[in-house]
């Protein structure tokens, strides 16, 4: 085990701006994935929204594309567009509509009758109600639905390094040419373990800063009254 550490140490300090730059190009992949995604989805998930008949069709291709195997999908981008990082993120793109799809479509119809009946009444335009009320209250679903595409897709990049995108993949492939590779696949899937966590908190926190924030119902007098037993 000491050993093991001991090596793990040895090619950090050894390698360290290599494990840098593909950390790095790694989760760049992963993030340009996910927001080429949301560049989609989210507008898609409001149309979707706004006119449910859509809705059934939309969301059920976009389970069709999650079912297709990474590998599979992979090889099928390769064939179109080549080797390279490319080919990643237009399948990290493809795989994370779904997620941010369904949750922005969720966010969005679960907002509230009575405030939207309030924002017509007080003479808001559909888009002064999307911008002003919509989004703003489906913003910590929508965070959700991003946060769950981020992770996977860090994830999913790792096995990018079979099509010559690299990042950490690259290293863990290299861990399994050599005959006593355990520390180097180690020093590739630890960084990326430790990405997807930090990733996660992240979102995660943003997740709970954007949720909206229900006001307690107060009496005449302005003291807060005590929530009812169910």
């Amino acid at each position: 085990m000491f050993e093991l550490i001991g090596d793990l140490v040895t090619y950090y300090s050894q390698n360290f701006s290599y494990v840098a730059q593909e950390f790095y190009r790694h989760f760049l992949m992963a993030a340009y994935g996910v927001l080429f995604a949301a560049i989609v989805s989210i507008p898609l998930g409001v149309v979707i929204a706004r006119y449910g008949r859509l809705s059934n069709g939309v969301i059920q291709l976009a389970n069709i594309i999650q079912t297709i195997p990474h590998l599979a999908m992979l090889s099928m981008l390769m064939l179109a567009i080549g080797l390279g990082a490319n080919t990643v993120v237009v399948a990290l793109f493809l795989y994370s509509i779904l997620p941010i799809l369904k949750n922005t479509y969720t966010g969005i119809v679960n907002v509230d009758q009575v405030l939207l009946d309030s924002g017509r009444a007080m003479g808001m335009t559909k888009g002064q109600i999307l911008r002003m009320v919509e989004l703003p209250l489906a913003l910590s679903v929508i965070m959700a639905g991003l946060r769950n595409a981020l992770v996977i897709a860090i994830g999913i990049v790792a096995i990018g390094a079979f099509f010559g995108a690299g990042g950490m993949g690259d290293i863990i492939i290299r861990g399994t040419n050599v005959t006593d590779g355990t520390a180097i696949i180690l020093a590739g899937a630890i960084p990326t373990a430790l990405m997807a966590i930090i990733a996660d908190l992240i979102m995660g926190t943003l997740e709970k800063v954007f949720h909206p924030v229900k006001s307690t119902p107060k009496d005449k007098t302005g003291t807060e009254k005590e929530a009812e037993p169910a």
